[in-house]
């Protein structure tokens, strides 16, 4: 495609060079520059991407786009651009001839639950007959392909790529988790977005935006500019109302809005909520009609999950018959909540719960379902929002009878320093320090610590009985573990698994 055409779409750019000139990639990293590419260079929090232009050039780019282009050599393009991720969104969006045109684009925001509401929402779709791709915090996937995902919300380059992938590959819907990063970033600017969910608002992510009113404001962004060039139809706002912020977001967007939640001026609710071992049911109301709703998933927190795919699957069309039959479907979510067979016959669930109301959301979930006692494992991220770490622990501590305090991805941070910041919250809950291992299987009212997360694991499960609940909460559908600089593989699930097999 020729560089002129790329930048029909950048707003206030100078062009120094050829506007004919043929582009065969565009890229942000200068490593995967070739002959013929057009760099972008992104400022960043840690890296400039304005350091590796002459990176870019040496291994062949023919032009770069940058906030910054004076001492580019002589025969390269500059395409000075005042804001290059702006830039960067509305270059790919013309490279990739706009992946979203024959789409219908879904994307889920909220502290808490996006996975889930996307598995649902995908599963509804897949019952309907449609052919859904979806972004997400477990991996990208669409047509039985699956790829890593390095983060939850890919770049804007990246989004555009692999939609258009999707739609080479016959997807109909896209479903996109939205992250308060992406959002600050503007990677999700030029996706005309359908349908926007709002889950809930809780602690997360304070490391980057420094307070709950910036992460809100945030979030905020996605319902504010919802339906904003996409004249042709509209689009619609699905918000959880019982959320205090979600009530916020209500006068912002201009888009149609559909509630969720338990109260009664909610269009989409829940009744008779019976949660247990083996799953949920309640009743769903909907303005299509109400049906019984029985799922296998477990934490009657999914009930608003289950709400928030159902009525983004209204919106879009779907009968209710449908809604009801992908609910059905899915079985379970990778790291959500998620059984883990095992030989020894033991109530173990892996969790991926890393703040302090997903946390607290999953212990409630399993306290009614815990004849015995609830032997919570778990730690907090290095390098992250070090102000949760004291909550975590009291919420911990409160809501189990045996804590074993471990390491999480304690990334660059010495990992004791991690645990001992935890420490400090699940002594405030009143529970009493013992050492690993303990001689007493019947121990209650105890934490333990224990940096090494295998042997944590262990321990936690040689003292579980039948009739106790194991959670092992932070990492979720993880199979990796980061310390310092290395990652490692490491599974919550195999763990486990193995710890019982040793038992049995």
């Amino acid at each position: 495609m020729k560089l002129g055409r790329i930048l029909e779409g950048v707003d206030h750019y100078m062009l120094s060079g050829n506007r004919d000139d043929e582009i065969r990639g565009v890229v942000y990293d200068s490593r995967l520059a070739g002959p013929g590419y057009l760099f972008v260079a992104l400022p960043g929090r840690r890296e400039d991407g304005h350091r590796y232009i002459l990176d870019a050039v040496e291994r062949g780019a023919s032009a770069v786009a940058a906030e910054e282009v004076e001492g580019i050599p002589e025969g390269v393009a500059g395409v000075r651009v005042p804001d290059s991720r702006k830039a960067l969104s509305k270059i790919a969006l013309r490279f990739y001839e706009n992946p979203f045109k024959e789409l219908k684009v879904v994307g889920v925001t909220g502290t808490n639950g996006k996975t889930t509401t996307t598995y649902l929402l995908e599963s509804m779709l897949k019952a309907a007959g449609a052919s859904p791709g979806v972004l997400g915090t477990i991996n990208y996937r669409y047509g039985g392909k699956r790829f890593p995902a390095p983060v939850t919300t890919p770049e804007s380059l990246d989004i555009m790529r692999l939609v258009r992938e999707m739609a080479d590959g016959g997807v109909t819907h896209v479903i996109m988790e939205v992250s308060s990063h992406a959002l600050d970033q503007g990677r999700t600017q030029d996706c005309p977005f359908d349908v926007a969910v709002f889950t809930n608002l809780s602690r997360d992510h304070l490391d980057y935006h420094g307070s709950m009113e910036e992460y809100f404001r945030v979030k905020s962004r996605l319902f504010f500019s919802l339906g904003k060039g996409r004249s042709t139809r509209g689009s619609t706002a699905v918000i959880n109302l019982d959320d205090p912020r979600g009530q916020e977001l209500l006068p912002i967007t201009g888009a149609d809005v559909v509630t969720y939640g338990l109260a009664d001026k909610c269009r989409v609710r829940a009744e008779s909520l019976r949660p247990g071992r083996a799953g949920l049911s309640f009743r769903l109301i909907t303005p299509a009609g109400e049906r019984e709703v029985r799922s296998s998933l477990l934490g009657d927190f999914n009930v608003y999950n289950i709400m928030a795919a159902s009525a983004s699957a209204l919106a879009l069309g779907l009968s209710l018959d449908k809604v009801i039959e992908g609910v059905d479907a899915l079985k379970t979510i990778p790291g959500r909540l998620e059984p883990v067979p095992n030989a020894a016959g033991l109530m173990i669930v892996v969790d991926y719960a890393h703040t302090p109301d997903a946390l607290l959301k999953s212990l409630r979930s399993l306290r009614p379902h815990a004849t015995g006692r609830i032997i919570t494992v778990f730690g907090c991220g290095g390098d992250r929002d070090k102000g949760k770490r004291f909550d975590m622990g009291l919420v911990a501590g409160k809501g189990s009878e045996v804590v074993f305090v471990t390491s999480d991805n304690p990334r660059s941070e010495d990992p004791m320093s991690i645990v001992d910041a935890v420490e400090q919250g699940i002594v405030e809950s009143g529970l009493e320090k013992k050492e690993s291992p303990c001689d007493d299987p019947f121990v209650k009212g105890a934490y333990f610590k224990e940096v090494d997360r295998r042997r944590a694991i262990h321990n936690a499960i040689r003292l579980a009985r039948a009739e106790d609940f194991v959670l092992i909460a932070g990492k979720g559908h993880e199979d990796y573990q980061i310390i310092g600089n290395e990652r490692k593989h490491f599974s919550d699930q195999e763990e486990a698994a193995l710890a019982a097999g040793d038992r049995s």
